[in-house]
Order: structure tokens, then C-alpha cells, then sequence
């Protein structure tokens, strides 16, 4: 059903060759290598010749923790002409629903373009302004509908193919595996940039396959779109199998232990629950003021695989109940192959209103 180019394709099934630089495998992860590490390895063919914009955060990183941003401007090999933030911004220095507008990058001179809330022609404007020909993406997802990096590499893709750019996705590893789809689909009425077209609530992809899907069935006019897939990968593996950093890709996801509940647990932000923002454990730590140890209880009660729930009072340092003494329950998750995160969330909501 998913088309991709020939270039794709050779990208995907070429075997891995021992790497050098910034493509090295340097422990871990059973060699697993990401989409710019083969590229890297590949001394950058797929991008020879081409005029590039990256669209990127502080996840873009080598294994070594250099910014792929700062790696390909130094590489004479690699005309990097522009780089496109999203939501946070392209260094990560804005908050939730925040981005860091337009400016030129210190470390590297370049021009660094706003794409958080555009998209359509409004994005496409930005691109052709930037005067690239190619853009590239490369940024971790955490494997969750409403995480709004997949929603920018929709918008990104249908801003390029309306500005007749070419398209390249760059691998990484879904943190929470990619077995299977979780939880309702959604419905294309409530489309919104926290979920623009109807897959699972826990998609299990990831960035390539889901730009494969986007491009084949959910874009009014395809872009010319080339992957350079992931080799080592096991569709079993939770992040910590990468051997790969974590950096945040958002404030407010400061662990892969926190996207293992996020798929769930963020339902509480439709609430006037606090969702955990504001304390170091952030979608694992749920509450309001009134709740006591009750909440715990019937949640326990509820018997949901592979998690526990501890009775918890915090005081959030911003967002909901900033500064103020809250009752309610932290999630710990015991057995992340039998837990499931939706069923998790939903069982909350129940015993929350109860």
C-alpha cells in the first residue's frame, strides 16, 4: 500500500557498512543506526548537490550529542543553507505551545525559519523563501496521535510538495515500540494540529513509515519523498535497546519513562486535572485539589497490567494548580511489555469522576 523512490528503497535495505565520524555506532543498540548516521556513513549522497533546510530540534543529535545542525555545516560536502524550528523552537528554548520565531542561529550563522502554527501555502511561503530545494527532517517522536512533530512533518510535506521542494526523512526509533496501534482513531472532525488525519491514539511508527503513509494516503498532492530508514532496529525494542541519548524533545518529556505513559496520560490536559506540568514527573504524576488517597485505591482496584498507583501529593511550579498542595496518584509502570497506556489513561478518567 506505501510507495516510496528507488532511492528510498536502496536506502532501506542497503546493508549497514562500517561507519566512521558522526555515522558511528559507538555501543549499545545491537548496532542499530539511525537515518543520519547512514546518511553520514553514505558521505551525503542523497543530499549532493542540493540546496538543504533542515527541520530539526535539540533531538537532531549524533551519538556523541553533536547537533546533526552543527555536524553537516561544518562538513564541506553538505550545502546547509536554512533550518526550520517547530513547536519549542529549533534549540528548545520555549515552553509548551511556544516556538522561538525568526532569527539567525549564534553557533552557525544560519538562518533559523518559525514553522510552528503554519501550514499550507503560509509554510510553503517559508520554504521558498528560505531558497532551499531540499528539506530535510529529523526529528524524535515519542509515538503518540497528539505530539505535534508528526503533525509538522505533515505540514512540512504538503508546504513542499506546494512549493515543489523535495522531501527527506530522516529515521528514529519509536521510544515505545513499534508492535502495535493503540487506542481509537481519530475522527477526521475533530481534526486539529494535535491530530490532523485519523490514525491510532499509540500510532506504533515511526517518522519514516508514518511520512510513507502520509505521502500515499492522506496528502491531496504527494511530495517527491525520499527515507533513509533505520538498520538494527526490532520493532520490539523500547528506547533504552538504541543505545542511543535521550534528549528531551520537549520540556515536558524529560524521560523515555515519560512517553511510555504519555499516549494515556495526557488525555488529563481536557481535564481540570493537573497532567503533572510543572513537576518533575510530568504525565506520571496526576492530581487536583480534593483528592486523597481514595483515587489510588480504586485505580489499583482497577487491576490494569504491568502498573501501580501511588497515592501522591505535589505542588506544580507552573500550569494548573501552580504553587498550591495537590492530592493524586503517580503512576510506576512494573512490566512495560504487558502495560498498555490507553487502557491506563482511560481507566483514570473513570475513577477520577467516580
Amino acid at each position: 500500500m506505501l510507495a516510496t523512490t528507488t532511492a528510498a528503497v536502496a536506502a532501506s535495505a542497503a546493508p549497514a557498512a562500517a561507519a566512521s565520524g558522526p555515522g558511528a555506532a559507538q555501543g549499545g543498540g545491537r548496532g542499530l543506526r539511525t537515518g543520519f548516521e547512514r546518511l553520514a556513513a553514505d558521505g551525503y549522497a542523497l543530499l549532493d548537490g542540493r540546496r538543504v533546510g533542515v527541520v530539526t530540534n535539540p533531538t537532531g543529535i549524533t551519538r556523541d550529542v553533536r547537533h546533526i545542525v552543527d555536524v553537516m555545516h561544518a562538513d564541506g560536502r553538505v550545502d546547509l543553507s536554512a533550518v526550520f524550528g517547530p513547536e519549542h523552537g529549533f534549540r528548545g528554548t520555549a515552553q509548551a505551545g511556544g516556538s522561538e520565531g525568526r532569527y539567525d542561529d549564534p553557533a552557525t550563522g544560519l538562518p533559523v525559519y518559525d514553522t510552528y502554527l503554519k501550514s499550507g501555502q503560509a509554510l510553503a511561503d517559508v520554504f521558498t523563501a528560505s531558497g532551499v530545494d531540499t528539506v530535510v527532517f529529523d526529528i524524535q517522536d515519542v509515538g503518540a496521535r497528539f505530539y505535534t512533530y508528526i503533525w509538522t512533518l505533515f505540514d512540512c510535506m504538503e508546504a513542499a510538495a506546494l512549493a515543489g521542494k523535495r522531501f527527506v526523512v530522516l529515521d528514529r526509533p519509536n521510544p515505545v515500540t513499534g508492535r502495535a496501534a493503540l487506542g481509537p482513531v481519530l475522527h477526521k472532525e475533530f481534526a486539529t494540529f494535535v491530530g490532523r488525519q485519523p490514525i491510532s491514539q499509540a500510532h506504533g511508527m515511526t517518522v519514516a513509515e508514518l511520512a510513507l503513509l502520509f505521502n500515499a494516503e492522506f496528502l491531496t498532492e504527494p511530495v517527491p519523498l525520499e527515507t533513509v530508514r533505520m538498520s538494527g532496529w526490532k520493532r520490539s525494542d523500547f528506547y533504552d535497546a538504541s543505545g542511543l541519548p535521550w534528549v528531551p524533545p520537549s520540556p515536558n518529556m524529560p524521560t523515555p519513562e515519560t512517553a511510555l505513559v504519555y499516549p494515556g496520560t495526557c488525555l488529563f490536559e481536557g481535564t481540570n486535572l493537573s497532567e503533572g506540568r510543572g513537576t518533575t514527573r510530568p504525565f506520571e504524576l496526576l492530581g487536583a485539589e480534593g483528592i486523597d488517597g481514595r483515587w489510588a485505591a480504586e485505580a489499583n482496584g482497577l487491576g490494569l497490567a504491568g502498573v501501580r498507583f501511588r497515592e501522591a501529593y505535589f505542588a506544580p511550579t507552573f500550569s494548573k494548580f501552580q504553587g498550591r498542595t495537590i492530592g493524586g496518584v503517580q503512576l510506576h509502570v512494573h512490566d512495560r511489555e504487558a502495560f498498555d497506556p490507553v487502557r491506563t489513561g482511560i481507566g483514570l478518567l473513570i475513577t477520577a469522576r467516580r
